[in-house]
């Protein structure tokens, strides 16, 4: 059932995210990611369920930049693969690293919130690319005003206060 509610999603037209089972549930369509047709899609594998998707991208070199970069190209979908260093690339060529990651996140439930915090700025108007970036960055502030024992249902009472120290706009 996961699988055929992700198409029915994707064939919407509006923006999607892809994460946790709806990638898991995606993974053994191989052609789905290899059309370069997914315009508007935002996928946030980790490495584990990023090499179910791509497979091995042997002229990355190891590079989490080079292989988010191609998976991007390759599928038509915005790639945020996610670690302590985060990457963000979209088809078009435009890449992030965000370096604002703490270990702490590193906790069940964070991507989740992760993917809830990204479609709550695009819901605002916010495209999906820029909403990426802004939310791994919001996260990594939020964290850092937690501190260490962080779990994740800590971060949706911090993501004001984020939000707060930072100053950015919807475009």
């Amino acid at each position: 059932g996961t699988q055929d509610r992700c198409l029915a999603a994707l064939g919407t037209g509006r923006p999607v995210i892809i994460d946790a089972d709806g990638i898991t549930a995606l993974s053994n369509d191989e052609k789905l990611f290899n059309n370069s047709k997914l315009n508007n899609i935002l996928i946030t594998p980790h490495e584990g369920e990023f090499a179910r998707l791509f497979g091995p991208i042997p002229e990355a070199k190891g590079s989490k930049l080079a292989k988010a970069s191609r998976a991007a190209r390759q599928s038509g979908a915005i790639v945020l693969l996610k670690g302590s260093d985060t990457v963000v690339a979209h088809p078009d060529g435009r890449t992030i690293i965000n370096a604002n990651g703490l270990a702490d996140l590193a906790t069940a439930g964070t991507g989740d919130v992760l993917a809830g915090t990204i479609l709550g700025l695009a819901a605002q108007g916010m495209p999906l690319f820029s909403a990426a970036c802004a939310a791994i960055f919001l996260q990594g502030d939020a964290a850092r005003i937690y501190g260490p024992g962080l779990i994740a249902s800590d971060l949706p009472d911090l993501l004001p206060q984020a939000l707060k120290n930072i100053s950015f706009t919807i475009n």
